[in-house]
């Protein structure tokens, strides 16, 4: 090999990083007239919003307005920890969860302890818990001389006060992560209006949570569904998990959740409520410990695969699962801070995405969730991360977890009636002040593109128009004026946009 060769082989990873860097200049080409004219008509400045659209074989942006200023991004953070938990994992990754125990069963009974072992699993959900705990009747153990003890230190982290963001700290999406959680933290519970107003809703509450009572005060109303969700409150009184509000009879069925305790005491009482309804006795108590050396693995329960779980994730825009995979991404760490895989997970993300050539300046990432009022990233950091993420061998898995835009997850209900429905897979993100969309475009003559566009502003909620402008304006093909042809629809999506499959989260920004 020649030197000079060797020379042009030691450079070729700086060319690269800076063929996908993000162009320097403050703004290229011109903001689309139909996204200007949607902004100026709900009074949001251009200086407000940050555009990157590049397509996916390009070494330049075709469209860049303050793409350099770190904004908040709310929900699209979730992309960050998408491209980081696989880069760091793989799309492969599984978790698994063991049930284990020092003494044999004999003749039924276990002389002992039974140990329920945690591995941070993002989705075990009271399904597999429930199964976990069937087979091991299906053994024959029907009682356990010990305790039940649960094992969450899987996991290393800082307390969390779920009341923090919003102060709405029984709402699941404010629950945080946790070595042994189980079903999102989430108690599921079906709604069903009477046919009259003033009459009470039927409330139907699933996982079973020992000890835990349901004071059912929510009346049936008229009206329109709307946003149904904003009329329903629970608080905790002790042991009493109080639901009040009203719901429309035009809604039907609904499901809602609460996270009416703490994820160690969410799990005892899940643990406890599954044991006794399969017909099990334990003489001690149900209680959270670590599990001794010398044990053995009963049974075990896998995980679906991370590019399964990162899917779940962003088509509904679950932040307990961001959560989790952050503080998982923390455990990699060579030298984690002690007692927060969370920090240690920030610091992860931050060794990933600078070798890949994201720019990191202004990055700040709280909880990898986006449900953050500090989180900032630039609106070229995130196109150059999905311009990486398009070459790596995960892409499939990354762009799949995206919802499709007018047919599924967070954006099923935008560009219904648009030439592009289908065309896109957005990610989504809104709180107050900040409205945020970024994923892939698939123009109309087959040309692929990345979009980010992050709004900062306090008329932020009202600028979905303008992001659905530049969309349809990628798909025309970035610039051309076309009258569209008739749009043949696109195959439905399996999963029902009124069925998401994992619980619902209620969420502020999706």
């Amino acid at each position: 090999m020649s030197r000079r060769l060797r020379h042009f082989l030691a450079l070729l990873p700086a060319l690269l990083t800076l063929a996908l860097a993000p162009a320097q200049a403050a703004q290229i080409g011109e903001l689309p007239p139909p996204v200007r004219a949607a902004l100026v008509k709900v009074r949001i400045p251009p200086d407000a919003a940050a555009i990157w659209v590049q397509p996916v074989d390009a070494l330049q942006p075709t469209l860049s307005l303050n793409a350099g200023q770190p904004m908040n991004p709310a929900s699209v953070m979730k992309l960050v920890t998408t491209f980081a938990a696989l880069e760091q994992f793989g799309p492969a990754r599984i978790w698994n969860t063991r049930l284990a125990s020092v003494a044999p069963i004999r003749d039924g009974v276990l002389d002992g302890d039974l140990y329920l072992i945690g591995d941070g699993d993002p989705v075990l959900s009271y399904t597999r818990m429930w199964r976990l705990l069937h087979r091991l009747r299906g053994l024959g153990l029907h009682t356990i001389n010990g305790d039940i003890v649960l094992d969450h230190s899987a996991l290393i982290l800082p307390p969390h006060n779920p009341d923090a963001f919003d102060g709405q700290g029984l709402r699941p999406y404010n629950t945080g992560p946790d070595g042994l959680l189980m079903n999102f933290n989430t108690l599921e519970l079906g709604l069903f209006p009477a046919q009259r107003a003033q009459e009470p809703v039927q409330v139907v509450a699933e996982p079973t949570l020992y000890g835990i009572a349901i004071d059912n005060r929510i009346l049936t109303s008229g009206g329109a569904c709307n946003t149904w969700y904003h009329n329903l409150a629970a608080k905790l009184e002790g042991l009493r998990l109080v639901l009040s509000g009203t719901l429309p009879a035009s809604c039907g069925p609904k499901t809602w959740g609460a996270a009416p305790l703490l994820p160690p005491d969410f799990g005892l009482a899940l643990v406890r409520g599954l044991w006794q309804e399969l017909g099990g006795t334990v003489r001690g108590k149900v209680r959270n410990g670590k599990v001794p050396a010398n044990t053995t693995t009963l049974l075990s329960d896998t995980s679906t695969p991370l590019g399964e779980i990162v899917r779940d994730m962003n088509k509904w825009s679950n932040n307990v699962i961001a959560r989790q995979l952050l503080a998982n991404l923390g455990r990699t760490h060579p030298h984690p801070p002690p007692a927060d895989m969370v920090a240690a997970g920030i610091q992860t993300t931050h060794r990933l995405l600078g070798p890949a050539g994201i720019k990191l300046d202004g990055f700040v990432i709280e909880n990898g969730a986006g449900l953050s009022r500090r989180a900032r990233i630039r609106a070229d950091s995130l196109g150059t991360l999905l311009l990486v993420a398009w070459r790596r061998p995960w892409m499939p898995e990354f762009i799949a977890s995206l919802p499709i835009v007018g047919r599924d997850g967070t954006t099923h209900k935008r560009l219904t009636d648009s030439p592009a429905r289908g065309y896109a897979h957005l990610k989504t993100g809104t709180v107050n002040g900040v409205k945020a969309i970024a994923g892939y475009v698939l123009d109309r003559h087959g040309k692929r593109h990345v979009v980010v566009m992050l709004i900062n502003h306090p008329e932020a909620q009202n600028a979905r128009a303008a992001q659905d402008a530049l969309i349809e304006w990628i798909w025309a093909g970035a610039g051309a004026t076309v009258t569209p042809a008739p749009h043949p629809p696109a195959p439905a999506s399996p999963t029902s946009p009124t069925t998401p499959t994992t619980p619902l989260q209620d969420e502020p920004q999706d």
